[in-house]
């Protein structure tokens, strides 16, 4: 891949739209999750998994379960996803919001 095409290539995956949503991280064992939402969300679950691997999360509780059973022993969840441009990124945001307030009760 030459220069020229290695930059139209990150042009293009910075010009793409992404998905936004509510994501879980959730211990199989105990039933333990972790719910937030954002507005990218593949970005963010690459950013949780490199975060727990490195042994940088901020999740304390997280980081040390992780630790001691490994990625195995969790699952990454979409609990809902919104694409790009369906709606506005304001009601977006705020249907998020309201989406992680309720799973945080789960």
């Amino acid at each position: 891949m030459n220069q020229i095409d290695r930059k139209a290539r990150m042009r293009q995956y910075k010009e793409t739209p992404r998905p936004a949503g509510v994501y879980r991280i959730r211990h199989i064992e105990t039933g333990k999750s972790l719910v937030g939402s954002t507005a990218d969300l593949p970005g963010m679950l690459n950013r949780q998994r490199f975060q727990l691997e490195a042994g940088s999360h901020p999740d304390k509780e997280l980081q040390r379960d992780w630790s001691q059973f490994g990625p195995g022993a969790f699952e990454f969840e979409v609990l809902d996803r919104l694409e790009p441009k369906s709606v506005r990124f304001s009601d977006r945001l705020s249907g998020m919001l309201a989406i992680e307030q309720i799973l945080h009760g789960v």
